[in-house]
């Protein structure tokens, strides 16, 4: 028994033609949606890529961009054949070429929501990339004469005042990096001796931040150097006061920021999905109403549209069989291959006689 067999006249016919066609149109303009998604996060991730460890990040942007492209590709092709089959002469050109596109259309699908799930499940691989990035970011935060990163500072002054963060996963990760630039030390001062020599990496550490770490809402004036010293300010404890700095770390930050971004184009694209499943369906039905017509000369006959031929047990029963047909096939084919391999192999004996 057929799946979803549905009875059609030439009207009805007529109405479902007409009806995917205003559909595959309104699927353009969803993949230029979908195209339009991925480019914007592909500049948002490159803004910030300075930070970023590694370019795995761009694979869901890409996919977007792929699929944008594809589903304008796959619905105008669709739109252009429902416009034909409402005349019996252009739509016989197409008959032959249905089948694969409407595979075509399935694998374009089972692609579209493995993008939906990866929008969801990018989270894991996102946070990696952007602790390891901004870990080297911080380090390099210092070389402002060195060619390739005298941008750093400003990249990370900017990213921190933006998203109101403060080091990797908080303030005190800039008290294990030095961050103030040598040129900007006095190697004469005593404190700066000492400070590098009880370094074992002889750096020049303290319990600061850069000014990009405070919070312009604080009523206190910005304390961001002996941050942990309550002798070297007034009326002050770090443990139980209130920080003028940012609490959140700028990984935390960026994290919630890209991942709210992407699983709201996730939840998009999964409405993209079921609509570009309701159109491949539709034109499943379209195609079977038109093949299924007892009569070519008179188009005004009923006909059944259906979206599998056999019920699901049997296609999936069908689909086994010939897998394992196949499979017989190549086993017969390869021991054929072995069985002329050996005779081949084989030197008539020759007796001599004397």
């Amino acid at each position: 028994m057929a799946l979803l067999k549905v009875k059609f006249n030439q009207k009805k016919r007529v109405k479902l033609a007409q009806g995917l066609w205003l559909m595959n149109w309104f699927s353009v303009f969803a993949g230029i949606l979908v195209f339009s998604m991925g480019l914007f996060l592909k500049i948002e991730l490159r803004k910030r890529s300075e930070v970023m460890d590694n370019s795995e990040s761009h694979f869901v942007p890409n996919s977007l961009i792929l699929m944008g492209i594809l589903s304008c590709a796959f619905n105008g092709f669709a739109g252009k054949i429902c416009y034909d089959s409402l005349d019996p002469a252009k739509f016989a050109k197409w008959k032959p070429l249905l089948k694969p596109y409407l595979a075509l259309c399935c694998v374009f699908n089972m692609l579209l929501f493995f993008v939906a799930l990866i929008c969801f499940l990018m989270r894991g691989s996102l946070e990696s990339t952007l602790a390891q990035g901004l870990k080297n970011g911080m380090k390099f935060y210092r070389d402002t004469d060195t060619p390739g990163r005298c941008f750093m500072k400003k990249t990370i002054d900017m990213l921190q005042i933006e998203f109101k963060c403060c080091g990797n996963n908080g303030y005190k990760d800039w008290f294990e990096i030095q961050w103030i630039s040598n040129r900007y030390l006095d190697f004469s001062s005593k404190e700066v001796k000492d400070r590098i020599k009880s370094n074992v990496d002889g750096r020049y550490l303290v319990d600061g931040v850069p000014f990009s770490c405070c919070n312009p809402s604080s009523p206190r004036p910005c304390i961001q150097y002996q941050v942990t010293n309550n002798s070297a300010h007034y009326s002050y404890d770090y443990q139980t006061e209130e920080l003028n700095l940012w609490r959140r770390g700028c990984r935390e930050a960026l994290l919630s920021y890209y991942s709210g971004m992407m699983s709201s184009m996730g939840a998009v694209i999964l409405l993209v999905w079921l609509f570009e499943m309701s159109v491949m369906v539709g034109l499943r039905l379209l195609h079977t109403s038109l093949e299924s017509i007892a009569n070519p000369e008179d188009p005004e006959c009923e006909s059944e549209g259906w979206i599998l031929e056999n019920s699901l047990k049997d296609t999936f029963k069908s689909a086994l069989e010939n897998l394992k047909k196949l499979g017989k096939f190549n086993q017969v084919e390869a021991g054929a291959e072995g069985a002329e391999g050996e005779e081949g192999g084989k030197t008539p004996a020759i007796t001599t006689v004397s």
